[in-house]
């Protein structure tokens, strides 16, 4: 934990979640009965689901998260809720073994999931982290420090070729094989230990005409390591998925994301329930080739002009939040596992 004057601060002094209201609103339906379960799959310092916790007092919270501090600092925050919450460590992937565990129920599904995705101001605010080129710190981003390899790792031992595909993908980097190129001379001759030396060396290599616009030039292969090193799309394909199989029938999912590559994962797996899978010229649509979801968001939502004066970091949100309608045959037999195995 960091010994820095922001290290000492409680979790709400150093937090603003996005969107707060307008999760809490689109998740309130389904969290109305008593012994309700929300699984947060993004618990952070526990913003969200201390409004949920407040304003739905019927309301459970199961709140998972990677980050071992993080849950320390969530857990504070919310030990007056007693066994209304409780805290998992583990990647939000295991959101379905996770639901099951804690349901409460026999079926094994919950009433709502909610995903805050990205990168959180704990891991950004927290200099020693390594997530933020603004300050200098040792090359980590990981957000479970315990496992796993570090940014420095993957810059001093990918090669080139691979460098330049996660700076272009992940990064959506356009000049992905000239950022890559700069930081392979880099490191033959030293090994690459800063985030202050990773930002210089990138922004020289990208061309002057390009830092005249879209911010720090740097953003983008921070963006992509952080990415890397903590496998967040590979993550979030599988749980996304997940997360609406965990759902009882009339369950909500609302998931928040802040880049594009999310937003476009989010959007792929909640329009799969929103359409037909029955064949086109069917005189009757089977039942099991309904959609099982309902949008509960026009699109993807952005924040308005009140959400950006009051929080900053709300500037790229997309806010998509859909609707269970009907089980699904992975529903079916979710189910009946968790019946037998109870």
């Amino acid at each position: 934990m960091s010994t820095d004057d922001d290290g000492a601060r409680p979790a709400h002094e150093r937090h603003v979640p996005v969107l707060l209201q307008r999760c809490v609103d689109l998740l309130a339906p389904a969290l109305a009965a008593p012994g309700s379960v929300l699984v947060d799959c993004t618990l952070g310092m526990g913003g969200h689901t201390e409004a949920v916790l407040e304003q739905l007092p019927g309301a459970r919270v199961v709140g998972i998260d990677r980050d071992p501090q993080a849950l320390e600092l969530a857990s504070a925050r919310l030990a007056r809720f007693g066994d209304r919450f409780m805290p998992v460590h583990a990647v939000y992937d295991d959101v379905a073994d996770v639901a099951a565990e804690h349901a409460g129920s026999d079926d094994g599904l919950v009433q709502a999931v909610l995903m805050d995705l990205g990168v959180s101001s704990l891991q950004l605010d927290e200099a020693g982290r390594g997530f933020a080129y603004a300050q200098d710190a040792p090359l980590d981003m990981r957000m479970d420090q315990s496992r796993g390899l570090t940014a420095a790792d993957v810059l001093n031992t990918y090669e080139e070729r691979e460098l330049a595909r996660i700076l272009r993908v992940y990064g959506e980097e356009r000049f992905a094989p000239r950022v890559a190129r700069a930081l392979v001379r880099r490191r033959d001759e030293r090994p690459w230990e800063r985030t202050a030396e990773l930002a210089e060396v990138v922004r020289a290599a990208i061309p002057a005409a390009a830092r005249k616009t879209g911010g720090n030039p740097s953003k983008r292969t921070f963006q992509a390591l952080r990415i890397e090193v903590n496998g967040e799309l590979e993550v979030l394909e599988r749980a996304v998925p997940a997360a609406i199989e965990s759902l009882a029938v009339g369950g909500r999912i609302v998931v928040e994301s802040y880049h594009s590559l999310e937003d476009r994962i989010v959007k792929r797996a909640i329009a799969r329930g929103l359409t037909s899978s029955a064949p086109a010229g069917l005189p009757v649509e089977p039942e099991t080739h309904r959609p099982y979801l309902e949008a509960l968001t026009r699109g993807a939502e952005e924040a308005d002009a009140a959400e950006l004066e009051r929080n900053p970091r709300s500037a790229s949100v997309r806010l998509r939040a859909a609707r269970r309608l009907r089980p699904t045959p992975d529903h079916m037999i979710r189910t009946s596992h968790g019946k037998e195995s109870r």
